[in-house]
């Protein structure tokens, strides 16, 4: 077999996600990582293609009781409810300090109701931050607490009503607690989404059997880990046959080979979650394992990966 002889300097590992360029395709997923802040110290942040913000609100949001994490085989399940400081103290502290680095700035918005989502959005046109991912996985609290990404009309309507005060690109970020995700996936494009991604933690529960009792105070939680994946490059491979939007694909990346899964069946970016709470380094081992698998195989140019399973 002949080795390539391929170099770094020969690879582009650059993709563009609605026309924002990033060096390379990996991040961390949104909740995982801070705000970059925390994991600064193990991590170059300038070696990530984006940086993905936990998620923000436009009020401080105190979170769910505790406890909140429990591990499971192959994951944990979170209850955190999405803890938040709000955007007034998200723009003086966070933006400031992800901006001294080269990679983009991907902020995660949050909201109980369609007006949170605007008046979170519109504030952020002020800011400079490059992309939006919104969270449709919250809970409706006009509709019962259902969440915005389980009904494909209620999905629609809240992308819409986000694209039409948003200055940055749109990545709606969808839930697999749903019957059919391409459903999903039309509905926000149909609403003029600029990206997808996917997926959001799996509804789970764990029982403390010695305490009888729920091992997670809110009873459920989000099911996240290795344990996923197999479901999210399912439902990755199922959105891009079936929208024309550029996806970030995610759940239970632990190294490149897991990341090229994404990629090959059509995911633009990736992005890593669980595995950075084992290990740091994880999102700067992936860059460099897709890098070396590159040179390896004699890929020049990332976007040879990109799809590349029909």
């Amino acid at each position: 077999m002949e080795v390539s002889k391929l170099t770094d300097k020969d690879l582009n590992l650059g993709v563009d996600i609605a026309g924002v360029h990033l060096n390379n395709p990996v991040m961390e997923a949104s909740g995982t990582f801070g705000s970059g802040m925390e994991y600064s110290e193990y991590v170059d942040l300038n070696r990530l293609g984006a940086v993905v913000t936990k998620g923000v609100a436009n009020v401080p949001w105190p979170g769910n009781p505790t406890p909140r994490i429990a591990e499971t085989y192959g994951g944990m399940i979170n209850a955190i409810g999405l803890q938040n400081p709000g955007l007034d103290t998200f723009c003086n502290r966070d933006i400031p300090f992800l901006k001294q680095y080269d990679t983009k700035i991907i902020v995660n918005v949050c909201g109980k109701t369609e007006e949170d989502y605007i008046d979170a959005v519109e504030k952020l046109g002020e800011q400079p931050v490059d992309l939006l991912e919104i969270n449709i996985s919250c809970p409706n609290v006009k509709e019962g607490g259902i969440a915005f990404g389980q009904v494909p009309a209620m999905a629609e309507k809240i992308t819409a009503a986000v694209k039409k005060v948003a200055k940055q690109p749109v990545i709606m970020k969808l839930s697999p607690n749903v019957t059919d995700i391409a459903e999903m996936a039309r509905a926000v494009e149909a609403g003029g989404a600029d990206a997808v991604s996917l997926i959001n933690t799996l509804t789970g529960m764990k029982i403390d059997v010695n305490r009888r009792t729920f091992a997670v105070a809110n009873k459920t939680g989000g099911l996240s880990g290795p344990a996923i994946r197999p479901v999210a490059v399912r439902m990755v491979y199922q959105v891009a046959n079936a929208v024309n939007l550029p996806i970030i694909g995610m759940g239970g990346i632990t190294c490149a080979e897991d990341a090229l899964e994404f990629i090959m069946v059509g995911a633009t970016g990736v992005a890593v979650g669980t595995a950075n709470f084992n290990d740091p380094m994880t999102t700067v081992k992936v860059v460099d394992g897709i890098r070396d698998y590159m040179i390896r195989n004699g890929v020049k140019d990332i976007h040879e990966l990109i799809g590349c399973v029909k």
